[in-house]
């Protein structure tokens, strides 16, 4: 999977794009189980990262994703901002310039257990590892980008019917049980966009 400076600049730009768009979305989700404000603060963090392009695509693929991964730290409020933004650390710090596959599903699992162990959750407690985590899957078990972007989407969606035992959410009990997780929702559309732009099948 050959990224060049076009390329990066479009998936910067398509992952931005697709949180903005749906920050009103993101923000309805947020205010039946949370504080009210995910879509608001994803959409200021990743306006941030938009305001350092042309210059955010100039860097390598690892380098970009670390500096998405600190501007969403430092400019998303409430736990999403750590979480998210850790993930994009830690997808830059383990993937090569150039990665294929494999490098790809490695430094998933790598980034993954960052925000396990930065939001002392699992997959099953109704935040977005319940996204992250069957995806990885798919992206391990070959899947192509249209499976990896139908996988995100549903499992946000299966996180409708949890119960919410980490966050905001949780706070509400048996109440957080029949609402979508507002992070699983975001994390469903950084996936979705980016697997459009990347276009990589199953034998890449």
């Amino acid at each position: 999977m050959t990224l060049d400076r076009l390329a990066r600049e479009k998936l910067v730009r398509a992952l931005a794009e697709s949180v903005i768009e749906h920050a009103d979305e993101l923000t309805s989700l947020d205010q039946a189980i949370g504080d009210g404000d995910h879509g608001l603060n994803m959409k200021r963090g990743f306006e941030a990262v938009l305001a350092t392009l042309p210059g955010l695509a100039d860097k390598s693929l690892p380098e970009m994703l670390k500096a998405i991964g600190m501007t969403l730290v430092m400019k998303v409020g409430g736990a999403s901002g750590p979480l998210v933004g850790t993930f994009f650390v830690e997808l830059g710090k383990a993937l090569p310039e150039q990665p294929i596959r494999a490098d790809l599903v490695t430094a998933m699992e790598k980034a993954i257990d960052a925000v396990k162990a930065r939001g002392r959750s699992e997959a099953g407690q109704k935040t977005l590892l319940d996204v992250l985590v069957p995806v990885q899957l798919v992206l391990a078990g070959g899947g192509d980008a249209k499976a990896i972007a139908a996988e995100a989407a549903q499992a946000a969606d299966r996180t409708t019917p949890m119960l919410a035992i980490r966050g905001r959410a949780s706070f509400l009990g048996e109440r957080s049980i029949g609402h979508m997780d507002p992070g699983s929702r975001s994390a469903s559309l950084l996936i979705g966009a980016a697997v459009k732009v990347l276009e990589f099948e199953a034998s890449s």
